[in-house]
C-alpha cells in the first residue's frame, strides 16, 4: 500500500506530465504506420514518406513530451513542422499535435498568451495563402474553417484554465475560512479558560491587600491565588491537548464535578453561590457538558466582575436530550479593579449553543443584576 501514495506524489510533482513522453512516442510511431491517413489542408497531392517527412513528423511529436513545461516553444515547434508537413503534401497523421499544443499553450502558458494568440493567428496566414498558390486552388472556407477548427482547441484550454483558476480560488477562501474559524474557536477557548481564572486570582489579590490584621485569613486568600493558577495552568495545558489531533476532545470528569470545583473556586474568590443540579446527565452528552461548563464559568466570571458580593444562583437541570443552564444575580455589586469586559465571552457563548440548534438569552434585571438562560440539546458531535 505504500507504493500507492508515492504514485500519486509522483504525479502530482511531475504535474500529471508523465504520460507526455509516450504519447509523443506513440503519435510518432502511429503516424509512420497509418499514412495517409492526417490533416489534408489546401488539396495538395499527397507525396510518399521521404527522410524530410521524418523531420516534419518528429518536429510535431516530439515536442509534445515538454508541452506542459513550454508550451510556448513547443507549439512554435510543432506548428514549423505541420507547416512543413502540408507545404510537402504528406499530410501525416502527426497534424493533430498542433490543436493539442495549441489547448496547452492556452491551458498552461503564464504569460504572454494572448501575444502568442496573435502571433500564431499571423504566421498562419502566409501559410494558407502559400498552400492556395500550390494546391488546386481550394476556396478560402476551407483554410477559415480550420482556422475556427483549431481556435476551438485554444477555447477549450482557456475554459480549463478558467476553471481551473475558480477551483484554487474556491480552495483558498474555503482554507482561509477554515483558519479563520479554527482561530475564532481557539480564541473563544482561550477566553473562557484564562478570563475566569485570572479574574478570579485578582480578585482574590485585590482582597488579600486588606487582610494583613489577619494572618490566618490571609494565607487563606493567598492559598486560593495559588490553587487558581494551578487550575489555571491544568486548563490550559488541556487546551493544548485538545489543539493535538490525537487527543481525545471530551473531558474525562463529568460535569457535575467540574461545576462544583468550579463554584467552590468562585466562593473562595468571596462570591456567594448557590448551585442546583437537577436530572441525570445524558450519555453521551456530547459536547453539550463541555458547553454547559463554559455557559456556567463565564456567568460566574462576569458576576465576579461586575456583582462582586451579590448572590449568584447556578441552575443546572438535565432534561430529555437537552441541558438547561440559568444563572443570575440578586443585583449589582461593586465592580473588580482593574477588570473590564470586551463582550466576547457572551457572543462566543452564543454561537456556541447556535451552532447545537440550542437557546441563548442574556438580560439585564430590573434590580441591576443580570440572569443567563440556556437550552443546550445534548447528544450533539463534539
Amino acid at each position: 500500500m505504500t507504493g500507492l501514495p508515492r504514485l500519486q506524489d509522483l504525479w502530482r510533482r511531475s504535474g500529471a506530465a508523465i504520460w507526455y513522453v509516450p504519447l509523443a512516442v506513440v503519435l510518432f510511431a502511429a503516424s509512420l504506420v497509418y499514412r495517409d491517413n492526417g490533416t489534408e489542408l489546401g488539396g495538395l497531392p499527397t507525396r510518399p514518406f521521404d527522410a524530410l517527412a521524418l523531420v516534419a513528423i518528429a518536429l510535431q511529436c516530439l515536442p509534445l513530451a515538454g508541452r506542459r513545461r513550454w508550451p510556448a516553444l513547443c507549439f512554435a515547434v510543432v506548428f514549423l513542422g505541420f507547416a512543413l508537413d502540408q507545404l510537402r503534401g504528406y499530410h501525416s497523421l502527426a497534424g493533430i499535435a498542433l490543436p493539442i499544443t495549441l489547448l496547452s499553450v492556452a491551458c498552461h502558458l503564464e504569460h504572454h498568451r494572448r501575444a502568442t494568440a496573435i502571433a500564431a493567428s499571423v504566421a498562419y496566414v502566409p501559410l494558407a495563402v502559400a498552400l492556395h498558390r500550390l494546391g488546386p486552388g481550394e476556396p478560402p472556407g476551407e483554410f477559415v474553417t480550420f482556422y475556427l477548427a483549431v481556435a476551438l482547441a485554444w477555447g477549450v484550454g482557456s475554459w480549463v484554465r478558467h476553471t481551473r483558476a475558480l477551483e484554487d480560488e474556491h480552495r483558498r477562501r474555503v482554507a482561509e475560512d477554515t483558519r479563520a474559524a479554527e482561530r475564532a474557536r481557539i480564541a473563544r477557548e482561550l477566553h473562557d479558560v484564562v478570563t475566569h481564572h485570572v479574574t478570579a486570582m485578582v480578585v482574590q489579590a485585590e482582597a488579600a491587600r486588606y487582610l494583613t490584621a489577619a494572618p490566618e485569613r490571609l494565607e487563606q486568600s493567598l492559598s486560593a491565588v495559588t490553587d487558581t493558577g494551578r487550575r489555571a495552568i491544568t486548563d490550559l495545558r488541556h487546551l493544548l491537548d485538545l489543539l493535538n489531533p490525537d487527543h481525545g476532545s471530551e473531558p474525562t470528569t463529568p460535569l457535575a464535578g467540574r461545576l462544583l470545583t468550579l463554584v467552590e473556586q468562585t466562593r473562595r474568590a468571596g462570591q456567594p453561590v448557590e448551585f442546583t443540579e437537577e436530572g441525570t446527565p445524558a450519555e453521551p452528552a456530547g459536547s453539550a457538558g463541555l458547553v454547559a461548563y463554559r455557559v456556567v464559568q463565564e456567568c460566574l466570571t462576569n458576576a465576579l466582575k461586575y456583582a462582586h458580593g451579590s448572590r449568584t444562583l447556578v441552575r443546572v437541570r438535565h432534561g430529555s436530550g437537552e441541558i438547561t443552564v440559568e444563572v443570575g444575580t440578586d443585583g449589582p455589586g461593586p465592580r473588580a479593579p482593574g477588570l473590564s469586559g470586551s463582550g466576547r465571552g457572551l457572543a462566543g457563548l452564543r454561537a456556541r449553543i447556535d451552532l447545537l440548534g440550542g437557546d441563548f438569552r442574556a438580560q439585564e434585571q430590573q434590580d441591576g443584576g443580570f440572569v443567563v438562560r440556556a437550552r443546550i440539546p445534548a447528544g450533539s458531535p463534539s
